[in-house]
């Protein structure tokens, strides 16, 4: 391909064709419409981070004012930066400051000197957007996320696309020997029945129950924390997160939390460790000096919501 001819160069020759079709010399050449004044590049430490947030901010005055007038950033730089990038239907870099779509045709071989893109087409479209009319179409791409994996390890709480979790609740200091009194207590104060061994939980509706005659008998007892609202509350900021880093936006009104990591309860169905079917109890314990006993207990949640992505596309 062509390499491009100095500005100085190109010039001469517009002005010799001017002249050859009897233009005057007043007749002025078409000048780089942008202002360059107020223009510098994004302060970041890393260098590809600060030439992609220059980019994303506006492409075209990027490489007008940032490579071709100022050289802040080279050309090989900037297309190092940008290459991997370069999908020019689709939005592939969100940015503090904009959106980058990659580089049209032209802007690929300027920066490349020839060696990718579209060389020997006039300055102004390198630095510019193309202004031909054309068709914008508009798809909204859905797709759902989701953690409902039967996960046990309770340091995914908290991460990104990780289970949802409730708070953590002590059981107290007790004595040696008693790591099962220490377990039941802390589950009891985490679900809010103490050391009852008579009641249990719906973890979709955090309703409280009290067993009789056996466990064959359920009576209403209130409700526990966190509420079915918080959970969801929790579930739409672990899918708002989630989304984001897929380059989309949460769709609002689809996150739902489900069932515990998986079908541990705490011990078996009718004993005083029962508390209801997949809470999904996290326990861990530890000595308080000596051979005393202490427990931690929290509860999670699996959840799952839907995303969504706006997909911009020009046709002719």
């Amino acid at each position: 391909m062509t390499k491009f001819f100095p500005k100085v160069f190109i010039t001469g020759i517009v002005l010799f064709l001017l002249l050859g079709a009897g233009y005057g010399i007043t007749q002025a050449a078409r000048a780089i419409p942008w202002d360059c004044s107020d223009w510098q590049a994004f302060a970041h430490s890393d260098r590809t981070t600060s030439i992609l947030e220059s980019l994303a901010e506006n492409r075209g005055k990027t490489l007008y004012c940032g490579v071709d007038q100022s050289d802040t950033f080279t050309k090989a730089e900037t297309w190092d930066a940008g290459k991997d990038r370069n999908e020019r239907d689709d939005t592939v870099y969100f940015g503090e400051r904009g959106q980058f779509r990659g580089f049209i045709a032209a802007q690929e071989g300027y920066l490349t000197d020839g060696e990718s893109g579209v060389t020997g087409v006039s300055i102004d479209r390198i630095f510019e957007f193309p202004r031909e009319e054309r068709r914008r179409v508009k798809r909204v791409k859905r797709f759902d996320i989701a953690n409902t994996a039967n996960n046990t390890d309770g340091a995914s709480c908290g991460q990104l696309g990780g289970l949802i979790c409730s708070g953590r609740a002590d059981s107290g200091t007790y004595g040696p020997g008693s790591q099962n009194s220490a377990t039941i207590r802390a589950r009891g104060n985490l679900i809010g029945i103490g050391a009852s061994t008579d009641q249990d939980v719906n973890w979709q509706t955090q309703e409280r129950f009290r067993r009789s005659n056996g466990g064959a008998t359920r009576t209403p007892n209130g409700s526990i924390s966190p509420s079915t609202a918080q959970w969801t509350a929790m579930a739409e900021a672990a899918a708002t997160a989630a989304c984001r880093d897929r380059g989309a936006r949460y769709a609002a009104g689809s996150a739902a939390f489900g069932p515990g990591h998986n079908e541990n309860n705490g011990g078996a169905r009718n004993t005083a460790n029962w508390v209801g079917d997949n809470l999904g109890i996290f326990i861990s314990g530890n000595l308080a000096g000596g051979h005393n006993h202490r427990y931690e207990a929290w509860q999670s949640r699996t959840w799952t919501a839907t995303c969504k992505k706006t997909i911009r596309r020009t046709r002719k």
